[in-house]
Order: structure tokens, then C-alpha cells, then sequence
């Protein structure tokens, strides 16, 4: 199932995981994204290793 960025499925998502009692806090690539927009770039790689919390960045900047 995917996930659309326009949805509020994210939202709900990020809240879920902020509540949680291993929440990493993320934010700092916002700071990265914001560098990003309204540049040429067109996408943003985010990499990490296996159960690092790909899915929860993907959702904070869907909440974003």
C-alpha cells in the first residue's frame, strides 16, 4: 500500500511515532529540504541502513 504525500495519512503516521517511546527525533533534515526548495533538484535520497527509520522521515516531511 503506498502512502500520498497530499493525505493526512502522514500526519496520523508522524503523530503515532512522536507519541512512541523510541522516537528519534528527525528534524534536522528539514533544515536539508528547505536548502532544496525552489533549487534545480528535483529529488532528495534519504539512505540509510535497515530499520533506521526511513519510513518515519518519509512521513515527518509528509506531515511537513
Amino acid at each position: 500500500m503506498g502512502l500520498y504525500l497530499n493525505s493526512n495519512r502522514s500526519l496520523k503516521n508522524y503523530e503515532e511515532l512522536y507519541r512512541s517511546d523510541y522516537f528519534v527525533d528527525k528534524s534536522l533534515i528539514i533544515e536539508r529540504l528547505n536548502k532544496l526548495i525552489g533549487k534545480r533538484s528535483k529529488y532528495l535520497c534519504i539512505t540509510r541502513p535497515r530499520r533506521f527509520g526511513k519510513t518515519s522521515v518519509a512521513d515527518m516531511i509528509g506531515a511537513y
